[in-house]
């Protein structure tokens, strides 16, 4: 098999017009896909500017070798419903935007000489296949937007083919550490199912042809092939795919004819058992709580076009930064390598068919069955995958529609379980794992419902598959309250499914910021839903994921310390999220107070915020000569009024009551040490230290003092792009801190950005606005090779310099 890829040299037009389909474009734009229809601003933009049908050309020369030979040519997904020419006839036709379809250019092409590829493009949401017909939650945009490739085959060959590695038996992963997870052997199988083209059929009826398996380059099949095209293969001692040891394996198959090799696909595979049960969901024999958050694919300027590099990071922020165990791929299929990168990292995802509440007529349905299988052709050999969305996200009830869509995907993949998304309590119930949004928690009650609340059948196996979100938009430039509050909604949230044992688990909404609809969002065409912003900064919400597992160390602490930054300066709740053993606070290099996991209020999560509930510690036994009792009584009335302001609590009455009966103290001494110990006004300023401590040793330091000076901070996804079949992007996370790198909250000047070198800026070229002290840059390579240096001014703060090399692809 010979795989061209075909993603650069196109010719691009937003209009499009008959004369196109056999003519050359005159004054057609010099592109690369993946490709946008229309680069878009940040904000503030009408989605109608993506909407058109627009044009893509290229040439194709027809290699006289390919004589006899099949020529598949696949687009891994158009923005949505594209239509093929070549030399002026139409070769196929395709309605959905997010799955691959092929075409056969045999008939057509013309050998030796160039051939004219014309592609017409209709990115309107006018047209009648999902997810359009009504309002959508996100932009949807247009283009070719994933890569395009000219496959030249055999005539006798495989045009699918469906491995199932199995283990035999159910390894018991029960209390072991990933150490032991890594040694685990156990015996192997695989089934595998393949497509034969006629001509490989024929062969195969006739007993004349072989089918070789090598599993990471050693032969473990070699045996004749029916027609049938299936085969059973022990595989021997393998490792386990898991969540802590996604162990994965090439497995290859060749057809031989006549001695030779005709056509062999390899694809990575992973030996796992993993089901939904009506106690929970359970990974190679041990009951796993899914923690996971919703993904769309899109990106600040560009929408859905951006290479494998940018689809890879994002799988690699979920699984490393945020310490997720799963996504789900909200609300339609994504990358192949976004899924490939969740292989490697072992990282669950839940997929699903396109659509959001809207079901069209007869023929939207059609399409969406057809999008079912599609989805599931193209996907199932990736072991990451559990579970099949195959209803339209949140859309009322029709049994035989949903009868049709889960018949589909049994029928296509009878080895995973299927779900689908819904917004009502004790709907119909036609798939394996009944999955919901719960949007229940609303700062007040509790964080999830039960699942006998929800459900209609308690026997199968229950999902939630959103929370938060719209419930408590935040901007990372909220005020401190706002954004405090927000943290605590996803803390609430995690604890209370971790509370439910028959819950499976739970999908926040969402992973990040994203561009949308007029009908939604706050008004600039944003949903400020994620837990990262549109450049995949954190905000805080983004450590109590991180904080549920030791990958990194995580140490947040969720206030400035600046009382001015609340109401009537009081402090208002502050809460310490690490997974370090404890933290230690001090003020002005006195320890005030080590705090714990088991401190926090969230009793149900591993790592759950901590809240401060001391700011003096005892420092008024040694200052004012206080005795243990009187320095407690005070801290009460000291802390509660710095916390919480001047309510008089009983608690507080209680405390100032026997300082006055016992100490014969005064208000006005409250006072003086108010202002002594908690105030700021005038007075010393308060540098507050916390260490994160592991092992007895300090992992991670957090500061918290008046800024003096502000400086650049870049987080770089990498420095080394690469030049292949397609243009290479790198990602530039950028934050506005203080000397202790703590962002800068309100910081929202322009960035002054000058590049050198073979790098080009997607988006605004040379000036680009903080929004809550953070903001970010994606740079392309050019087609060359070489050095290249960014270069980011902002006012008050020393210049940042990023060197980049760009290099080719080996061949």
């Amino acid at each position: 098999m010979n795989r061209i890829y075909l993603d650069r040299d196109w010719q691009f037009s937003e209009t499009f017009t008959e004369e196109l389909i056999s003519s050359p474009m005159e004054k057609g734009e010099k592109v690369m896909v993946p490709h946008t229809v229309k680069e878009t601003p940040f904000h503030y933009f009408d989605e109608s500017i993506y909407q058109m049908v627009s044009c893509y050309q290229r040439t194709i020369f027809g290699d006289p070798a390919w004589q006899g030979q099949e020529m598949i040519l696949t687009f891994d997904a158009v923005g949505h419903d594209a239509t093929v020419y070549l030399n002026g006839k139409e070769l196929g036709r395709h309605r959905c935007g997010y799955t691959a379809f092929s075409v056969n250019l045999k008939d057509a092409i013309k050998l030796g000489e160039d051939n004219l590829l014309t592609v017409k493009v209709d990115s309107r949401e006018s047209i009648n296949e999902p997810p359009f017909g009504f309002v959508i939650d996100y932009m949807t945009y247009g283009g070719i937007y994933r890569d395009v490739y000219l496959t030249i085959k055999n005539p006798v060959h495989m045009y699918d083919v469906f491995y199932q590695p199995k283990l035999n038996g159910t390894p018991n992963t029960v209390g072991i550490d990933r150490k032991q997870l890594i040694q685990m052997r156990m015996t192997g199988e695989i089934v595998t199912e393949m497509q034969l083209s006629p001509r490989a059929k024929e062969y195969a009826s006739q007993r004349k042809l072989t089918v070789r398996q090598l599993l990471d380059g050693q032969e473990i099949s070699n045996q004749p092939l029916s027609e049938e095209g299936k085969t059973s293969t022990l595989a021997g001692k393998v490792g386990i795919w898991d969540i802590e040891n996604p162990k994965l394996y090439e497995l290859t198959t060749q057809l031989i004819l006549d001695g030779e090799v005709v056509d062999e696909y390899s694809a990575s595979i992973g030996f796992r058992d993993l089901i939904f049960k009506k106690e929970g969901f359970f990974l190679n024999g041990r009951r796993v709580k899914i923690r996971g958050v919703n993904r769309h694919q899109s990106y600040a300027y560009v929408g859905y076009a951006m290479p494998a590099s940018m689809q890879r990071y994002d799988a690699r922020i979920l699984k490393k930064e945020l310490g997720l165990n799963a996504v789900r791929t909200s609300h339609y299929p994504q990358s192949q390598d976004f899924i490939d990168e969740c292989d490697k990292l072992g990282l669950l995802v839940f997929t699903e068919i396109p659509g959001w509440q809207h079901i069209g007529d007869a023929k939207w349905k059609d399409i969406a069955v057809e999008n079912t299988r599609d989805m599931i052709l193209q996907y199932r050999n990736h072991p990451s995958i559990m579970l099949w969305g195959v209803r339209i996200n949140e859309s009322p009830d029709d049994d035989e529609f949903y009868t049709r869509t889960n018949a589909v995907a049994h029928e296509t993949d009878p080895t995973r379980q299927t779900g689908g998304v819904r917004c009502g309590k004790k709907m119909s119930l036609l798939e394996d794992v009944y999955t919901y949004n719960d949007f229940v928690h609303d700062g007040t009650n509790d964080g999830c419902e039960p699942k006998e609340a929800i459900t209609p059948d308690v026997e199968k196996p229950y999902l939630i598959s959103e929370y938060n979100g719209h419930m408590f938009p935040t901007k990372s430039y909220d005020c401190e309250e706002h954004v405090l509050e927000h943290t605590l909604r996803h803390a609430r949230v995690l604890d209370a499914v971790a509370s439910h044992s028959d819950i499976c688990g739970s999908f926040a909404w969402c992973m990040f910021d994203y561009n949308t609809h007029k009908d939604f969002g706050s008004g600039d065409r944003v949903c400020y839903h994620g837990v990262m912003d549109m450049f995949r900064n954190p905000k805080p919400a983004a450590s109590v994921y991180a904080a549920q597992n030791r990958r990194s160390d995580v140490l947040c602490v969720t206030s400035s310390m600046d009382i001015g930054e609340h109401p009537a300066s009081v402090r208002g709740d502050t809460y310490i999220i690490t997974n370090a053993d404890s933290v230690k606070m001090y003020k002005n290099n006195v320890l005030i107070k080590e705090f714990f996991p088991s401190d926090s209020p969230f009793k149900h999560l591993k790592n759950g915020p901590i809240a401060i509930d001391d700011l003096i510690g005892d420092e008024m036994m040694k200052n004012e000569g206080f005795s243990r009792h009187q320095n407690e009584l005070a801290k009460i009335c000291l802390n509660e009024t710095a916390i919480h302001g001047y309510k008089m609590s009983p608690k507080v009455v209680w405390a100032a009551a026997r300082l006055m009966a016992l100490y014969h103290m005064s208000m006005d001494d409250a006072n003086k040490l108010y202002q002594k110990y908690i105030g700021d006004w005038g007075g010393e300023s308060k540098e507050y230290r916390f260490e994160a401590i592991r092992d007895g040793n300090v992992v991670k330091t957090v500061t918290k003092a008046p800024m003096t000076k502000v400086k650049l901070n870049a987080k770089v996804s990498h420095t080394t792009l690469v030049e292949d079949y397609t243009y290479d992007v790198a990602e530039l996370r950028l934050s506005a801190c203080d000397e202790f790198d703590n962002v800068l909250p309100f910081f929202g000047e322009n960035a002054v950005v000058t590049v050198e070198g073979p790098l080009e800026i997607i988006g605004p070229k040379t000036s680009i606005p903080f929004r809550g002290g953070m903001s970010g840059i994606y740079v392309k390579t050019t087609g060359e090779t070489g050095s290249a240096k960014l270069t980011i001014r902002v006012p008050g703060a020393n210049p940042l310099m990023v060197d980049f090399t760009i290099e080719k692809a080996e061949a």
